[in-house]
């Protein structure tokens, strides 16, 4: 078919019987978006044609392959180190990235990393650092390797020209039901990191009620399809699926995630963020070539941390990215609503759900996440949990503190979250945080 008489309309038919696409139609396809030949409405259908019949493998690598090319690629062979980059494929409370990229930078790894936006119910890491007064995360190439040259670590997303395809569809798959798709999700994910001529990822593939993979077995799926992806680029990809049934750490929100983060960058923080940020840290370390060991890894990350050399990294960070640094100094100076509502248990007991997906749907409800692409999120909304599953708990105990802006928005919040909890007569073990590997 030549490029001449490609008709959208007929495409999206295929698709939608599940027929196959060529490569020089999917490459069309990605083209005539980014020059916006093709409206969002015909994407969304397509877009929705894939979620419902899949990719084989040769689509979802020319896919990939237009997406990845549809704007600039960064050259970072000019700077000494391996580069390695940690994504994860989203959710409720997860706000590693922002701890864990100046722990790793601070012992040595150059890491060009592009994060994204919010998508439906999980939060994103460019909303969490906008929190930040002044605080820049889109960049043109040149600018992200000054940064890159200058600190070993950028914050940033994609700006208009670095994988534009993947900036525009991730906003459309958000505001049109289609984000779950192990197709959908892994191009996005690999584009974008292919795009940082990388050595080497990180996955953090989320698995449960707050994820996109609902199922272990779905995530092991798109674990693998993500670390195919990487070696047909040769970059070495290792997976970890770790558990999304309840929230990551104890805060849900944009700038109240920065507060908990900068708690594990000064040695806080609560266990399981600590215990994933380190996970993935000592995988990073290795892969970078500068740890040996798993084990010499941990040391490195650790003292990182107790000197003081990864708090001081986030300060350049912010600072470099346009940020204001007293906020980083002093939390307390971020962005935080001055209405709050506490969510007590209706029984003795112990905690055996705090279910994400609950939790995470009442976040945008208060104005924390996008129900459409357009919506803009307000930073000092959120939700800290205060009783995970295995915690033990009497009558009118606090399970969660909403702080929340607007009393309408409170109501529909507290109308997310009314099954979010439940509270049995026997006592539950704390559940797993790390459950598959894949390499």
């Amino acid at each position: 078919m030549s490029t001449t008489h490609f008709s959208m309309v007929e495409l999206i038919g295929v698709k939608r019987d599940g027929g196959i696409l060529p490569d020089d139609a999917l490459t069309w396809i990605i083209t005539a978006y980014v020059d916006k030949t093709i409206p969002d409405y015909q994407m969304s259908a397509l877009l929705m044609a894939i979620f419902l019949n899949g990719m084989n493998p040769d689509e979802l690598a020319a896919w990939t392959r237009a997406m990845l090319h549809s704007g600039d690629v960064l050259d970072c062979s000019g700077i000494p180190g391996k580069k390695i980059d940690k994504h994860s494929t989203g959710g409720v409370g997860d706000k590693v990235t922002i701890p864990l990229a100046p722990i790793v930078a601070a012992c040595g790894v150059p890491i060009p990393m592009m994060s994204g936006r919010g998508l439906g119910h999980t939060g994103g890491t460019r909303d969490k650092l906008e929190s930040i007064r002044g605080m820049e995360t889109a960049f043109d190439p040149a600018t992200f390797m000054d940064l890159l040259r200058r600190n070993n670590v950028v914050l940033g997303g994609q700006s208009a020209t670095l994988v534009p395809a993947d900036r525009l569809i991730y906003a459309l798959r958000d505001a049109s039901a289609t984000v779950p798709s192990v197709p959908l999700i892994s191009s996005s994910i690999m584009s974008k990191k292919l795009a940082e001529d990388l050595d080497g990822l990180v996955l953090d593939v989320k698995v449960g009620s707050g994820a996109f993979m609902k199922t272990i077995e779905d995530a092991r799926l798109l674990a693998e399809t993500m670390v195919g992806i990487g070696a047909s680029h040769d970059t070495e990809v290792v997976a970890f699926l770790t558990n999304m049934d309840q929230p990551l750490g104890n805060e849900i929100g944009n700038a109240s995630e920065i507060r908990e983060s900068i708690d594990v960058l000064q040695g806080g923080g609560p266990p399981d963020l600590v215990e994933i940020t380190y996970l993935l840290g000592r995988e990073m370390l290795v892969l970078g070539g500068v740890a040996k060991t798993h084990e010499a890894a941990q040391d490195m990350l650790s003292d990182a941390v107790e000197s003081g050399r990864a708090f001081e990294m986030f300060r350049r960070i912010v600072a470099s990215q346009g940020g204001d640094v007293a906020v980083v100094d002093d939390p307390g100076l971020l962005p935080i609503a001055e209405n709050t509502h506490v969510v007590r248990a209706a029984a003795d007991g112990w905690v055996h759900r705090c279910d994400a997906l609950d939790i995470g749907v009442a976040s945008v409800r208060l104005g924390g996440g996008r129900e459409t692409k357009e919506a803009d999120i307000d930073p000092s909304v959120g939700i800290t949990v205060h009783a995970k599953v295995g915690a033990a708990v009497e009558t009118g105990d606090p399970l969660a503190t909403i702080t929340y802006a607007e009393p309408a928005k409170l109501d529909a919040a507290l109308a997310a979250m009314e099954s979010a909890w439940q509270i049995g007569p026997a006592a539950v073990a704390e559940p797993s945080i790390l459950l598959d590997e894949v390499r």
